[in-house]
């Protein structure tokens, strides 16, 4: 699919396009990434979404490609702020773990990044790949502090890997997404998130 503009596209010369166009088609193409993926968002869909005109899109974007990468780094920055919000609040680590484990999602529609991680045009693009990359390597290291700070207050079990554990509530998530998903249904996500959590909590010590 071309990502060049086509000749006789351009707007006329002085055309004022409507304020918050950019922000629009970003928006638009966040929403249809996560629901057709990249394949499937075409650069029509896109500017039916936003409600605007051709040039207007080229004027600030080279392409569907540039246009994508922008959606998906909007995406990628707001999920690990979603996901500080529960990392960085009050409480035990386990508490802080948890919070992040049960926050709201919309289980059946997927994770809007993991759901990029599945579509090939994505994965083989270092230049799409990398804010996926960066936000699970975050993902990641967030919960491996979190888990070593609970340690070092004796919250946890002194035998806990917070490495080794990071990487297992993301693959929990991840992988709760995906059963639910093929179930249509969140109780393989849910059942998922339970599991988890039992087992971290087991490492945390008995009070007395």
């Amino acid at each position: 699919m071309s990502t060049q503009e086509p000749p006789g596209t351009q707007e006329p010369p002085g055309t004022q396009e409507p304020p918050g166009t950019q922000e629009r088609l970003v928006r638009s193409t966040q929403e249809l990434l996560w629901e057709r993926g990249y394949v499937g968002t075409s650069p029509k869909a896109i500017l039916e979404r936003a409600g605007v005109g051709q040039g207007s899109m080229y004027h600030h974007f080279s392409g569907k490609s540039a246009l994508a990468l922008a959606a998906i780094r909007r995406t990628a920055e707001e999920l690990k702020h979603a996901s500080e919000e529960c990392l960085a609040a009050p409480g035990t680590a386990y508490d802080r773990v948890a919070a992040y484990l049960l926050r709201e999602r919309q289980v059946l529609r997927g994770c809007p990044v993991g759901r990029m991680t599945q579509d090939r045009d994505v994965v083989q693009s270092a230049e799409l790949r990398r804010p996926l990359d960066e936000m699970f390597d975050w993902l990641r290291e967030r919960i491996t502090e979190v888990l070593t700070e609970g340690q070092r207050r004796g919250e946890l079990a002194a035998a806990l890997d917070p490495a080794a554990t990071a990487a297992t509530v993301a693959a929990v998530v991840q992988g709760g997404y995906v059963l639910a998903r093929a179930a249509d249904d969140t109780a393989p996500f849910d059942a998922a998130v339970q599991g988890v959590l039992a087992l971290l909590a087991a490492q945390v010590p008995a009070a007395g």
